[in-house]
């Protein structure tokens, strides 16, 4: 049975103290490139511009991309993957801070193969991290620099996020919780 982690409310909270965060470490909106992993991620990516542009009304536009990764993968022969879909580039980010926003972090493969393909359109000069939800469990050397909600899970747990643009709601929960 599912479990609501995080209403509309929270996840709105938790964007825009991201948001806040951003635009702290980066010392304002200068040079900022921000990318989503589809398919959820470029939905959060969008709406963390949206915020930093009513922090930073004066400011220039804030670019926002996505970028895929599915072919980037180290797991494509080990079984199902979504259809590709386009990576858009809001321009060059050699120089830039790029910010990869996904929303859920787990292994860590998808961010790695997100690293990867980033290489293959610029050289930012520094690469941060943004996840709606850290969920544990990694299996490489990644973590978030921008975190709205840890929820330690166990392994056979899914988290599911629904977002009003796709799933037509808005809410994080868990599915699989057995004896808990």
């Amino acid at each position: 049975m599912a479990h609501i982690v995080l209403t509309q409310a929270d996840i709105t909270r938790a964007l825009t103290r991201i948001s806040h965060e951003i635009l702290e470490s980066n010392r304002g909106p200068d040079n900022l490139v921000i990318l989503g992993i589809p398919t959820r991620g470029v939905i959060l990516a969008r709406r963390i511009a949206e915020i930093i542009q009513r922090i930073e009304p004066a400011a220039t536009a804030v670019r926002v991309g996505s970028l895929d990764v599915t072919l980037y993968r180290d797991d494509l022969a080990h079984g199902r993957t979504r259809t590709p879909s386009r990576t858009q580039m809001p321009g060059s980010v050699n120089g830039a801070t790029v910010v990869l926003v996904d929303d859920v972090l787990y292994s860590g493969r998808t961010i790695r193969s997100a690293l990867d393909a980033l290489g293959d359109h610029g050289r930012p000069t520094i690469v941060r991290l943004a996840v709606l939800v850290d969920r544990g469990h990694r299996e490489l050397p990644i973590r978030a620099d921008f975190v709205g909600r840890n929820l330690p899970t166990a392994t056979d747990e899914r988290i599911n996020v629904h977002l009003e643009e796709i799933d037509g709601d808005e809410f994080v929960s868990i599915d699989g919780r057995s004896n808990r």
